[in-house]
Formats: structure tokens, sequence, C-alpha cells
């Protein structure tokens, strides 16, 4: 799977450069992304049991360590990853008050969904 947007998961990566723990598990979720087998919603729950579905579009909420990724993932033979979102716990519930309507606002707003 090719993941899109590296650049956010990479720019987190630098501003906590002392976080081991966090680098390392972004290290993670890039692997297991690029290199398993996730072609579906199951095959991602199995390998990534911290996929929280929060739009039926394929949009996902990963834990990080003390961290929240959201990455729109594309299901097909040779289907995408695209980080569109990534920051900390509190920058989470700032943005998106672990409610699903305002994920879906945001999504709209930003137009990556209709």
């Amino acid at each position: 799977m090719e993941i899109i947007g590296l650049g956010k998961l990479e720019k987190l990566k630098s501003k906590n450069r002392g976080n081991t723990i966090l680098c390392q598990e972004i290290d993670r979720i890039i692997d297991d992304l690029e290199n398993k087998n996730c072609n579906n919603q199951e095959a991602l729950k199995r390998i990534r049991p911290d996929a929280d579905l929060v739009h039926n579009d394929g949009f996902y909420i990963f834990n990080i360590h003390i961290h929240r990724v959201m990455i729109l993932i594309e299901f097909e033979p040779e289907g995408n990853a695209s980080i569109v979102w990534s920051g900390s716990y509190d920058d989470y519930q700032t943005t998106f008050k672990n409610n699903k309507n305002t994920i879906n606002k945001w999504l709209k707003e930003r137009g990556f969904i209709n």
C-alpha cells in the first residue's frame, strides 16, 4: 500500500525527536501500512486493532502512543493510504471533540468528502 502525505508524520516525528516511543510508533504504523496486507477492513483491524473507523468513506483514527493520526484508506488491489491529519491527543480533542459529526464537518470543509 502506498502512503500519501508521509510528510505529516515526518513533521510529527521531527517535532517530537526526544520522544523515542512516539517515533517508533510512527515508524510502526508506516511499516504496517506499507508492508502488511491491509486490503480490507478486517485485515486492517487484525494488523492495527487501534484503527477506529470515523467515516464510512474509509477514514480511520489511529492511536500512536499519546498522539492520533487520521488516515484515509482506500481498499483496492493497489489501494492507497492518505495521511490527512495528525496531532496530539489534546489536538484531537480540540479539533474533533471526539465526535464523529465534528469529524464529518471537518472532512467536508476541507473537501475530503461531499
